[in-house]
């Protein structure tokens, strides 16, 4: 048995709907049943999914404040009033603040832009940089993706005499900014429909509203800032990011073009994951190391030889980031092992950059799925600044909500939050957070959870099906790429590859039907798949093009196999101590059923039971879901049925290691014994000590074939044997080779030994099989 690494919570689909709408649409079924899952079940509903058009699109000044804020901007363009955007530090933030700064220009504004510095700022509007605004004769400042909760700083910009208009998507807070005018279409008296529009969402459509007519140029920064920011890719995000997807590829930006190209994208298909995986976590690290600037200035250069030089430089920084975060990972892991993960993690260091703290705490969920904070610590001023990612059933805000009293700043949402704290109290947060989580948490909490769209057999996932799946893209929140999963099937191949050996390729085949399969750092997983075993399988549909073919491919994420498992270990060399950690947290017995075999020192310093069948009173374990090793040959052929009624095993390793081939020595046949008996009648008396290897030799036989016919002879009483010599006796009665125990011991044992050794890995599988089912059948009834 190999346990998937996450629960798999299987959406069901209604099958006559799923047909009906594919042959309707003319769809595969693989398309068919994602769109019936997502709840486009019928075929006008799908149909307005899968062509969608203009029509999905809001007017802009259905924005409550949109007009006064246009009246007000168009105003200080006239009267060349000086305005300044000011922005934020993420990829949605300077997208936002691209978006609105050109704009303002294209329409001949005097204006610049000012992102705030994440470590020497903070988040958000503040006091100081509006009054160095005034000082520069600002008389109108514009927010883009943020300033909804900037109350003290709107009333500050009142005081300097300076008009403040808010642009934002962030949740109202009870109390609003006294501003010139918001817009942010999560205001409960806002009309605008469509509430999941990112801050670069509400700055494309405050910049179309400014200069009348649909901001085709400026797509490209929706796509990057939309995606970047993980909403909701459906109605009019989706429908927008379909035609800013193209948008991108086909930009004119020299930065942008400079940073696809060093990040490896083809501008001939950029897709979603391009944007999410390589263009947005570029334009996120300038902010999250120091100053956004570079980002805001790569997007917005007209000049090609500065966008080669700063795209180089936000690369850099990039590649500063992922070192920054992986040595930070490396030690809150440390600290997670040294003093236990426990139901709730809280790590902290001084030092610790607080720029990259969110995707370090996303990281140890992702280890060790339990909700996680990370801190750092600045002592000299006494206090932490920190990240926290949670888990599904355990809300984080609400959660971080009663701890209040040790927490003057944090906000976020169930799953995220960021927050600020004195470090002293910093132990306490720990300890009833702890609490809270034991309160609503149990042990299957603490596994994932992997949502299974579509349940498909091997051979619906075809290249045009997958095509047809393509059309439902782009995928994202709200509407994630479809996880499909393929249950029960056979291999055909496996193998690990890539120079670390850390990949898994794998060929599924069922009725014929060969799917590719390839799992990215899963590699370990070959130690735990055997060749018989039928696994169910999680992953990726995609195409694969490679030398000029095209075949559909599974990009695996989770494999099990519910079934017990045979792994073959037999005449090799194990390496118990990699034995050990590749079984870890398994229940190991190990049985042996020869007082001469001993046990591998590995696993007696590990402490593994050990069930000895030499000593025979010995209480039997319990096999169930445990991991068996067999260690030696049986005595009996009824040795291992006997053990395997103590429970059905999750594994079975073979080991069958012996000091003597039983069936690599001579057996002899019935004219073996004939001729031996008919030399002992013309010699009488033979000296066995001294001569039975001159015989062996002469007959090709071994001399323990002839010491082995001697014995068998005493036993029917043909001869005696004293001091070494065997006599044939005088008269011996008759008696045939059947009524020896000693050779039909032998014979049972060599065909018990050709069973279990020598046997093909198939053949032995199929030796066990009825011994296991017949527990199985005796559990279920």
């Amino acid at each position: 048995m190999l346990k998937s690494k996450a629960r798999w919570n299987i959406e069901t689909t209604e099958e006559p709907l799923v047909e009906r709408l594919a042959e309707e649409l003319n769809l595969s079924t693989l398309a068919a049943r994602l769109l019936v899952q997502r709840g486009w079940n019928n075929t006008e509903k799908a149909r307005q999914f899968l062509t969608m058009d203009e029509t999905v699109l809001n007017d802009p000044f259905l924005f409550k404040g949109m007009d006064k804020a246009v009246d007000r901007i168009k105003q200080a363009v006239e009267n060349k009033e000086r305005i300044l955007v000011f922005g934020d530090y993420d990829a949605d933030g300077v997208t936002s603040t691209s978006v609105m700064f050109q704009t303002l220009g294209s329409l001949g504004a005097d204006v610049g832009y000012y992102v705030p510095n994440r470590f020497t700022e903070g988040y958000g509007p503040n006091e100081g940089a509006f009054r160095k605004a005034k000082e520069s004769g600002v008389s109108l400042i514009v927010t883009v993706d943020t300033g909804i909760s900037a109350v003290h700083e709107a009333s500050v910009a009142k005081e300097l005499g300076m008009d403040l208009i808010i642009t934002d998507h962030h949740e109202p807070p009870p109390e609003l900014p006294d501003a010139f005018a918001i817009i942010n279409h999560k205001q409960d008296d806002c009309p605008y429909p469509f509430k999941d529009l990112a801050g670069v969402g509400v700055a494309f459509k405050t910049s179309q509203a400014l200069i009348g007519r649909f901001p085709e140029e400026y797509l490209d920064l929706f796509t990057l800032g939309t995606i970047a920011d993980l909403v909701p890719l459906v109605n009019e995000n989706r429908f927008l990011v379909q035609k800013g997807l193209k948008a991108v590829a086909k930009t004119n930006r020299p930065g942008l073009r400079a940073l696809m190209e060093l990040s490896g994208v083809d501008t001939n298909a950029v897709t979603e994951e391009h944007v999410g995986f390589a263009l947005g976590p570029r334009l996120n690290a300038a902010g999250r190391l120091d100053s956004a600037d570079p980002a805001v200035s790569l997007l917005i250069t007209e000049n090609p030889e500065e966008a080669e030089e700063i795209a180089h430089e936000v690369d850099a920084l990039n590649k500063d980031r992922q070192k920054i975060v992986n040595d930070i990972t490396k030690e809150a892991i440390a600290q997670v092992e040294s003093k236990g993960a426990g139901s709730v993690i809280v790590v902290g260091q001084e030092g610790w950059n607080a720029g990259v703290i969110g995707i370090v705490a996303s990281r140890l969920v992702e280890k060790y799925y339990r909700p996680t904070i990370v801190l750092s610590l600045d002592s000299e001023k006494g206090l932490a600044k920190g990240s926290a990612r949670s888990i599904e059933g355990f809300d984080m805000f609400k959660n971080l909500s009663q701890c209040h009293e040790w927490l003057p700043h944090f906000g976020g949402h169930p799953m995220a939050a960021g927050l600020t704290m004195e470090i002293e109290n910093i132990d306490k947060l720990r300890a009833k957070l702890g609490r809270l989580a034991d309160e609503v948490l149990t042990e299957g909490d603490f596994i994932p959870t992997r949502k299974i769209d579509i349940v498909a057999e091997l051979g619906e996932i075809t290249v045009d099906a997958i095509r047809d799946l393509h059309k439902l893209s782009p995928f994202g929140v709200g509407h994630p790429s479809p996880k499909v999963m393929i249950a029960n099937t056979q291999l055909d191949q496996y193998k690990k590859i890539g120079s670390n050996k850390d990949h898994l390729k794998v060929t599924f085949e069922n009725n014929g039907t060969k799917l590719d399969g390839i799992g990215f750092r899963i590699g370990d997983l070959y130690e735990h798949i055997t060749p018989l075993d039928r696994v169910s399988v999680v992953g990726y549909v995609s195409i694969n093009e490679w030398n000029g073919h095209v075949k559909p491919q599974l990009i695996i994420e989770d494999i099990k196999v519910e079934d017990w498992q045979l792994f073959d270990l037999r005449g090799k060399h194990v390496n118990w101590s990699s034995f050990i950690e590749q079984t870890a947290g398994e229940r190991l017995v190990y049985v042996k059923f020869r007082e001469e075999t001993t046990l591998p020192n590995e696993l007696k310093n590990h402490g593994v039971a050990v069930y000895d069948l030499s000593r025979g009173d010995q209480e039997k374990p319990d096999l169930s879901e445990a991991f068996v090793i067999f260690g030696d040959i049986p005595c009996s052929e009824t040795d291992i049925p006997a053990v395997l009624e103590s429970g059905v095993p999750s594994r079975i390793y073979a080991v069958f290691a012996q000091e003597d081939d039983t069936f690599f020595q001579t057996i002899p046949t019935r004219d073996h014994f004939k001729w031996y008996y008919a030399f002992l009648t013309k010699r009488g008396s033979f000296n066995l000590e001294k001569q039975a290897q001159d015989l062996a030799k002469h007959k090709g036989w071994t001399k323990d074939t002839v010491v082995f016919m001697s014995k068998v002879f005493f036993e029917l009483d043909f001869v005696t044997m004293d001091n070494g010599f065997v006599t044939l006796q005088s008269k011996p009665s008759k008696k045939s080779l059947a009524d020896s125990r000693l050779y039909q011991q032998q014979v049972k044992q060599g065909e018990l030994e050709n069973q279990l050794v020598y046997s093909s890995y198939r053949a032995l599988k199929q030796w066990f099989e009825p011994f296991i089912q017949k527990n199985v059948t005796e559990i279920n009834v």
